[in-house]
């Protein structure tokens, strides 16, 4: 049950990836100048930056100085584990005092998007992330500022890997390998044999075909090419190498199948296996 509903509630506020103006302007939004100049309106009383994130907010944020600077941090986390370079360009953070002027706010600016309680837009070169002040902010932050973070020098990323990645950077660096909501019910997940293969991740293409079961697979997946075979981490951190270069990558899936034998059964001792 906990599970669960830790996969209603991370639907909730699931980011809503936008990654060019393209997409924006098929939901009805014009990609101007005009919304990024509302988002500078003298109503944000705080700004801060920590690394590459530029935050202005309408609420004091001398609170939230710890869990900034660990968000400082995550850029430093995605070149350690995966080779992904520095941030071409600040990311723009902007967070309100409340869900319901963040809901205010966003029906302003993005009057087509769908609600989220976190949200992340890529327009152009310019990446945002919006959020509100609440007692998850920091997980929501770390979400939606790693898909910044992973968007800023790769012109893309399939979704369920994507999401995996997210999932597992939003959790506080000291809980991202034994901390996670998602362990428990993997862990009852693999012992009744139910697992989904990346191949059947890769088929989804819009966030609506991700559910609760699929965001846990995405983060399993995730985990078992951080923390798994040494192999399986060097065929990620290749595979994002290639999306780099601007190589064609293939399907990732495909790769690791190639040089992880037995890879379901592998994915599931990693897990029967994994304690602090």
């Amino acid at each position: 049950m906990a599970g669960e509903m830790h996969g209603r509630r991370e639907l909730s506020r699931r980011g809503f990836l936008l990654e060019s103006g393209a997409a924006l302007a098929a939901c009805g939004i014009a990609a101007t100048p005009g919304i990024a100049t509302s988002a500078k309106h003298p109503g944000w009383l705080d700004h801060r930056q920590y690394g590459p994130f530029q935050i202005a907010a309408t609420f004091p944020l001398a609170a939230y100085d710890r869990d900034f600077a660990e968000l400082g941090h995550l850029e430093f986390e995605l070149q350690r584990t995966l080779s992904v370079p520095p941030a071409k360009r600040p990311v723009d953070v902007y967070l309100l005092e409340s869900a319901q002027a963040h809901r205010r706010y966003l029906q302003q600016v993005y009057p087509r998007v769908p609600y989220r309680r976190a949200l992340y837009v890529q327009r152009g070169t310019e990446a945002s992330v919006y959020a509100y002040q609440h007692k998850e902010l920091s997980v929501d932050l770390r979400h939606e500022c790693t898909h910044a973070l992973l968007h800023s020098n790769l012109a893309m990323v399939p979704l369920w890997l994507d999401e995996g990645l997210a999932e597992y950077f939003e959790m506080p660096a000291t809980q991202r390998a034994f901390g996670h909501p998602h362990l428990s019910r993997l862990r009852w997940d693999l012992r009744l044999g139910r697992i989904r293969k990346i191949n059947s991740l890769e088929q989804a293409r819009d966030l609506r075909e991700m559910g609760p079961a699929e965001y846990r697979f995405a983060w399993a997946w995730t985990h078992f090419m951080l923390h798994g075979p040494a192999v399986a981490h060097r065929t990620l951190v290749a595979f994002l190498t290639d999306i780099r270069r601007g190589n064609p990558p293939g399907r990732l899936s495909e790769r690791l199948n190639a040089e992880v034998p037995h890879l379901e059964t592998r994915m599931a001792q990693h897990f029967k296996h994994w304690r602090r």
